[in-house]
């Protein structure tokens, strides 16, 4: 059985509360789990003691059974320190959108056209 720590969320619309739960892969994001591990409220200031709380022997127990953590799940285990910290890198995230990509290629095209003309003056 493929298992997952990950966060099930509660709360009402704009509220979010979140539980940090152990579950099998298949089940929905707030369907049944195995085990409540703890609990995240990302409401509370970043500095808080109680926006994340977790069951640390717990949380070891399910990843020594083989239990994968989610990506946000996972940077909670790093900041507890429960896992060493894992080098990301978003390639998507500094290029532009398609959009902006089309504008750029107009504008080398405008810019081309424009100083094509005033080339060729200047070389006569």
């Amino acid at each position: 059985m493929a298992m997952k720590i990950r966060l099930a969320r509660g709360g009402s619309k704009k509220r979010p509360h979140y539980a940090i739960v152990a579950s099998d892969a298949r089940m929905p994001r707030d369907g049944r789990f195995l085990e409540k591990l703890g609990t995240y409220n990302p409401l509370l200031a970043k500095d808080s003691e109680d926006r994340i709380k977790m069951n640390v022997e717990r949380v070891q127990y399910w990843l020594s059974q083989g239990a994968q953590p989610t990506d946000r799940v996972a940077r909670f285990l790093e900041a507890a320190g429960i896992s060493p910290k894992t080098e990301r890198q978003n390639l998507k995230k500094g290029e532009p959108g398609k959009a902006a990509k089309e504008r750029a290629a107009k504008r080398a095209e405008r810019e081309a056209a424009a100083n094509a003309p005033a080339e060729e003056a200047a070389s006569e």
